[in-house]
């Protein structure tokens, strides 16, 4: 028995350390399992609560709503806290995602991106069935 234990401590001991630091990251996020982040939404969310002078506890809530031009627009806001919220964490940000708008942006990737046309955020929503131009409208 020690030996195995012996052996377990050499083989996997940096590994399990590894596994454990990851296995708590996928819990801070475990709400919000189909939103993701990219590092530069992060950083600019981030630069915009600085710039705005808000606290972290304000998160960038993501919701839905009826209009648009294919039925549904994405709004980004600051915003606390509300009961039902669904919560990740990404680094010191934090997103917030009512119960009524999860459903539609389940496995939705945010980004920031930089054009000729100007920066803005970006949804990637792999549900959505169709989507327009502008990127912040779709159909489910």
């Amino acid at each position: 028995m020690s030996d195995q234990l012996h052996q377990h401590e050499d083989g996997h001991h940096h590994d399990g350390g590894h596994t454990d630091s990851h296995s708590k990251r996928v819990e801070e996020n475990a709400a919000l399992p189909d939103v993701n982040l990219t590092p530069k939404a992060v950083e600019m969310v981030r630069k915009m609560r600085d710039k705005e002078g808000l606290g972290a506890e304000q998160g960038m809530r993501i919701g839905v709503v009826g209009g648009g031009c294919s039925g549904f627009q994405y709004q980004l806001n600051f915003d606390s806290e509300k009961e039902g919220d669904r919560v990740a964490m990404f680094g010191d940000v934090r997103v917030l995602v009512d119960e009524i708008s999860f459903p539609y942006i389940a496995g939705t990737t945010l980004d920031f991106v930089e054009g000729l046309h100007g920066a803005g955020f970006k949804f990637d929503n792999p549900r959505a069935s169709r989507t327009c131009g502008c990127g912040s409208s779709f159909s489910a």
